[in-house]
């Protein structure tokens, strides 16, 4: 149970606890929040640790008369709306400091796994079928061709996995990016996760974008949402070259004791695209091992710093983008675990022309059919150059420099297309 209410499974929203057993939560887990925030503000109304802390004032308001009752907080003074001004004491100050030793965490309360559990289950990508008119939405700032639609519909549905692959700059990243697009608009996330007193961070700016909640009129929540989660557009997270076993694990800051959840329990909901693939600094065998049961059994145990050990939800559409062949990379039992491999291919002549007419209103071009036709005879039908989906606008973007350095109308003309070509496939 979350909160004080039973969640809708179709529409999931957090409500905010009416008291502290609802919260799953200690006297003392608050009181070192806050302890630990007041070290380092000095003072505070009870309203604002409130915000900081993210539980309501209801629940708050008793231990911070509590904390004062014990000699750990005093009043400064008299704030609105019956609230008043806590200040830190030096018995007070002892324990924060003792607290912030063990981890200085002051941020949101945490929530418990198994609310989180709970929440990831009435929000799986499980649940979400994607149509054809859903992946039309999804798509419709790139120029797809129906069959790779009806290629992508179904590994979508499948919520398991998949394996992009084709030549480089035929937009592997860009569809894997758009295709969480078609599981639903947004999702709740904890902001941060309590464990047997260990703190782990699931929110990430970097990489979840938030949807903002109406709280009403500015001095009080009405929402009747929890605090402590966030509602964000479903979750999409890429990971390229640079990806490291550190960041599939969770990760202990030495100095703060506070934890970061890897991408895995981030992209929960959502999709997890691993760009580049074949080409990390650990070897593929590497990956492919902490992930092969995951992929079957849709859960994954992550080790805490206590040395316990938790059963997560491994929730999410595994993309792996690659321009090499999936054969020469993996064998034929984890090849079996992704079960749709799709090819993303050149674009046809008709196509390539389409990117171009797509491309030249926004680089400020009048589309040229002469010049376009000059192009493609001159520089890939001659030569025997392939085309590629990216080409368009990098092309255009040479053309546009072109007609700017010459303090030229912005052409297409077979001039700026000479030029372009030549910077361009210089070394290619």
């Amino acid at each position: 149970m979350l909160g004080g209410k039973k969640q809708d499974t179709e529409k999931f929203v957090p409500r905010s606890p009416e008291s502290l057993e609802q919260t799953g939560m200690t006297f003392e887990e608050v009181e070192r929040l806050i302890l630990k925030y007041l070290l380092s503000k000095g003072s505070s109304t009870g309203r604002i640790i409130c915000a900081q802390i993210k539980l309501p004032f209801g629940i708050v308001d008793a231990i911070l008369k509590q904390l004062k009752h014990e000699q750990l907080l005093g009043f400064r003074g008299a704030a609105e709306m019956g609230d008043y001004e806590f200040q830190i004491t030096d018995y007070g100050r002892e324990r924060a400091k003792r607290y912030n030793e063990e981890c200085s965490y002051f941020g949101s309360a945490p929530v418990q796994l198994k609310d989180y559990l709970e929440a990831m289950a009435a929000q799986s990508i499980a649940k979400q079928q994607a149509t054809e008119d859903d992946l039309k939405r999804a798509f419709a700032d790139l120029i797809m061709d129906k069959t790779m639609l009806d290629r992508l519909g179904p590994a979508i549905n499948s919520g398991r996995g998949m394996f992009l692959f084709g030549e480089p700059g035929n937009g592997k990243t860009s569809i894997a990016e758009r295709i969480t697009r078609c599981f639903g608009s947004t999702i709740w996330i904890p902001r941060s996760l309590g464990i047997d007193g260990d703190i782990i961070r699931v929110f990430d700016p970097g990489v979840h974008e938030e949807v903002p909640v109406h709280t009403g009129d500015g001095l009080f929540d009405l929402s009747g949402v929890d605090g402590r989660w966030v509602q964000i557009v479903r979750p999409t997270v890429v990971a390229g070259g640079e990806l490291t076993m550190r960041e599939l694990e969770v990760c202990q800051n030495m100095q703060t004791k506070i934890c970061e959840s890897p991408l895995q329990l981030k992209s929960n909901c959502g999709t997890l695209v691993i760009d580049d693939f074949g080409r990390q600094s650990m070897p593929v065998d590497v990956l492919l091992n902490r992930w092969i049961v995951p992929l079957e059994k849709r859960y994954d145990f992550l080790n805490l710093p206590s040395g316990k050990k938790i059963q997560v939800p491994f929730d999410q559409l595994i993309i792996f983008s690659t321009n090499l062949e999936p054969r020469d990379l993996v064998d034929g039992a984890f090849l079996r675990r992704i079960p749709y491999k799709i090819q993303v291919p050149d674009p046809s002549k008709d196509h390539f022309i389409e990117l171009l007419k797509l491309f030249s209103p926004m680089m400020g071009f009048e589309f040229d059919k002469d010049a376009v036709e000059y192009l493609i005879k001159t520089h890939y039908e001659a030569v025997g150059r392939p085309f590629r989906a990216c080409q368009p606008r990098d092309l255009l973007l040479q053309v546009k420099n072109f007609c700017s350095y010459r303090r030229t109308q912005k052409m297409m003309t077979n001039e700026a297309f000479d030029f372009a070509v030549e910077n361009y496939f210089s070394v290619m």
